[in-house]
């Protein structure tokens, strides 16, 4: 795994660490710098729907940690503020996911990314997300 050290990513490293929902699906992060993060999923039993293919909503979830990842590498927090998906190709059992999401830009407390989610060198999903920056909690 590359992932920053610095304090800027510090954000996304402890979200990550407290996300039983991504963890209990086996996503990993590969990489982890300020607005950019790689994350890998490989599809099991329990992830696959009536077709044999892979649930769209685990595709999903997998682009969404990438995401969250991205915009949480700055030194405040970030959720998102609308996301979607354009699924591209199924995948099946055993398939191994890997996400990249890439800023494209930040403005105020805003930001856009877009994740690509591949299985080898086929793009599967391409999925947009804007985030929004959390105000500062402050204390009396």
């Amino acid at each position: 795994m590359t992932v920053d050290a610095s304090a800027e990513c510090r954000i996304a490293r402890e979200m990550f660490e407290a996300d039983n929902a991504s963890r209990a699906l086996g996503i990993q992060i590969l990489e982890l710098s300020p607005g950019h993060a790689v994350a890998s999923m490989v599809v099991g039993e329990t992830m696959v729907n009536g077709h044999g293919i892979t649930h769209g909503g685990f595709v999903f979830t997998l682009a969404d940690t990438a995401f969250a990842m991205a915009c949480n590498g700055y030194d405040t927090a970030a959720v998102a503020a609308r996301a979607d998906i354009r699924f591209l190709a199924s995948t099946r059992l055993g398939d191994t996911l890997v996400a990249e999401a890439v800023e494209r830009a930040r403005y105020g407390r805003n930001g856009l990314y877009d994740v690509t989610v591949r299985r080898g060198d086929e793009v599967i999903a391409e999925f947009r997300g804007d985030s929004r920056c959390l105000r500062p909690v402050s204390t009396y």
